[in-house]
Formats: structure tokens, C-alpha cells, sequence
């Protein structure tokens, strides 16, 4: 119990100490944040579950582009696979499209520990993060699944192997992979976040780039949807991108702390 509530600790408002809340209060918010986030999650996957035609439609269209014969004759071996994969497929769509509020319902649980000033980054720092994570969605969609898929592709057609594809492999392939993306881009928003609350500076950053790359290795080791070379670098190489990115943007949220402070020592006294 006694390391529970360290856990909950961080929850509690210092600028109000007595407003302490016991610690049952905590597990109780945590509760109904995790049941709200799953209602929200059922609510998109029923409506990515309606409009299945459509999304079964976008989740074969990269594969058309480079294997129409192969699409065309996707296999399935089992009696209830085509259900199965469809409810898969549309557990995804439903995380993909809920995303900002189960953010915003994670957001409601921390906002207690935050100060004033803290909290109003929030909503900003919500939707940054949705646009980040869709951004990530749509780069795997357009650039990484295509040439993915052609590698390959082209690399059986060099052993004059015919590629036949099970619809919950590729199904599975295309989502996780879109879904790992999406994830992956939330590095900046993360790093920044951490920068803006002197969790890290920009210079710990750059101490730790070797370090710091071989973990990205092995995170997309983890959450890519195959364990290939090609999908580890296609996942891997952005990921070391946005680390550089966030040294930048964590020098310049520091830069911009600095003027702030400068600026108000020159203030006058009253």
C-alpha cells in the first residue's frame, strides 16, 4: 500500500495541500478514467465497424498499388476469420479516432498535480499530440507501407516465388504498422514536455545520443508488426530523425525560458 501511494502521490495539488484527496479517491479516479477510455474505445470501433466497406477498402489500397493480382486474391482459412479480422481492424480504426480524448481523459487524471500555469498547456499539448500521432499514421500509410510492401514484394518475384497473402497477416501488417507510426511521432511532444518541466535539458540530449538510438532500436524492435530489417529501419530511421528534432526544439524551449527569466530580473522593483 505503502508504494501505491507514492505512485498517487504525484496527483496531489501542493498549491492547495489541503486538499489532499485519500488515496481510495485516487484509485477511484483511476477507475473511472480507465472505464471512460474503454466506453470511448468501443464507441469508435462500433463506428469503424459500420463503415467496414469503406475502411477495408483504404486498408487494401496500398497493396493494390503494388500487387493488384495479389490483392485481389487475399486468403482466409479459418470459419470465423473474416469477422475476427474486421473486429481487428476496426479495434485499430477506433484507437486511431479516439486518440485526442483518451488523451484528454489521461490529461483530467494528471491535471491535479499540475500547477496554473501547467495546466493550461494541456489542451494545446492534447491536440499537438492528435496531430503528431496522425501525421505519423499518414507517413506510414503513403510513403513506408508502399515501399515496404514493393521490397517485399519484388524480392519474392526475384526467387520467382508466387506472394499469396492471409487477410489477418496483411490486415494485422498494415494497422500495427500505421498504429506504431502514429505512436513513434509522439517522441517530439514527449521530449518536449519533459524539457518544458526540467525532467531533461537539451544538453542531456545530446549526451545521450548513442544511447538514446540504440533504444529507439529497440523500442521499434518491439512495436513493429514484423521483426525484418527493412520494417525495423523503415520505423527505427524516422525515430532517430524526430530525436534530433527534439534536441532543437528543447534548446529552443530553454532559449525561450532564459529571455523570460532575463526579462523579468530587469523589471523595476516596486
Amino acid at each position: 500500500m505503502a508504494r501505491l501511494d507514492k505512485i498517487f502521490r504525484f496527483r496531489e495539488n501542493e498549491e492547495n495541500p489541503e486538499a489532499v484527496k485519500p488515496f481510495l479517491d485516487h484509485l477511484d479516479d483511476l477507475r473511472w478514467m480507465l472505464v471512460k477510455m474503454a466506453i470511448t474505445l468501443v464507441v469508435g470501433m462500433v463506428v469503424a465497424f459500420v463503415f467496414k466497406k469503406p475502411l477495408v477498402d483504404i486498408v487494401e489500397r496500398p497493396l493494390r498499388r503494388v500487387a493488384p493480382d495479389v490483392a485481389a486474391h487475399l486468403q482466409i482459412f479459418g470459419v470465423t476469420d473474416p469477422f475476427m479480422i474486421i473486429l481487428e481492424v476496426s479495434f485499430y480504426t477506433g484507437i486511431i479516432l479516439t486518440f485526442p480524448v483518451l488523451l484528454f481523459y489521461i490529461a483530467q487524471f494528471v491535471l491535479p498535480a499540475l500547477t496554473v500555469a501547467e495546466r493550461k498547456i494541456v489542451l494545446p499539448a492534447v491536440l499537438v499530440s492528435f496531430g503528431l500521432f496522425t501525421v505519423g499514421v499518414i507517413f506510414s500509410y503513403y510513403c513506408v507501407l508502399p515501399q515496404t510492401l514493393g521490397f517485399f514484394f519484388g524480392f519474392a518475384k526475384a526467387f520467382n516465388w508466387t506472394p499469396q497473402y492471409h487477410v489477418r497477416e496483411y490486415y494485422a501488417f498494415v494497422t500495427q504498422m500505421t498504429v506504431a507510426f502514429g505512436a513513434a511521432f509522439e517522441l517530439p511532444l514527449v521530449v518536449l514536455l519533459l524539457v518544458y518541466f526540467r525532467v531533461i535539458t537539451s544538453a542531456f540530449l545530446r549526451r545521450t545520443r548513442p544511447f538514446a538510438i540504440v533504444i529507439i532500436f529497440c523500442l521499434a524492435a518491439i512495436i513493429a508488426p514484423t521483426p525484418d530489417v527493412v520494417t525495423l529501419i523503415s520505423l527505427g530511421g524516422p525515430m532517430c530523425v524526430l530525436y534530433e528534432i527534439c534536441i532543437w526544439l528543447g534548446w529552443f524551449v530553454e532559449k525561450g525560458r532564459l529571455r523570460k527569466a532575463a526579462a523579468a530580473s530587469r523589471l523595476p522593483l516596486e
